[in-house]
């Protein structure tokens, strides 16, 4: 997407509603500013957090492709919670097989 933005008179510029919405932006969320001759980028400051929200959908990011193994056992577990209703979160059950530093994390008030 590209957009003309104008700078009012303290510098300030208005990120329009529908570029904050493709990016996932709210108020307060914090801006890098990198500069390149007369090139200047905005990247989102984004935690480094395995979840992220992808068009309103949190999305584990391994920064691997999860192995195929992996995949079959949490179907394989989902499915058979849904079977006997067990209540377990199959998420909960996913994050501790692949990710248990961040279930201490949650866990830990």
């Amino acid at each position: 997407m590209v957009v003309k933005l104008t700078l009012d008179k303290t510098g300030r510029i208005v990120l329009p509603k529908p570029l904050r919405q493709e990016l996932q932006l709210a108020a307060g969320d914090t801006l890098e500013a990198e500069t390149s001759g007369e090139r200047i980028t905005l990247l989102p400051v984004r935690g480094n957090a395995p979840l992220r929200k992808k068009h309103a959908i949190w999305v584990y990011c391994a920064g691997e492709p999860l192995s195929h193994a992996l995949v079959q056992q949490t179907l394989h577990h989902v499915r058979r919670r849904d079977d006997e209703n067990l209540g377990e979160s199959p998420l909960k059950w996913f994050l501790q097989q692949l990710a248990p530093e961040i279930m201490h994390r949650v866990e830990t008030p």
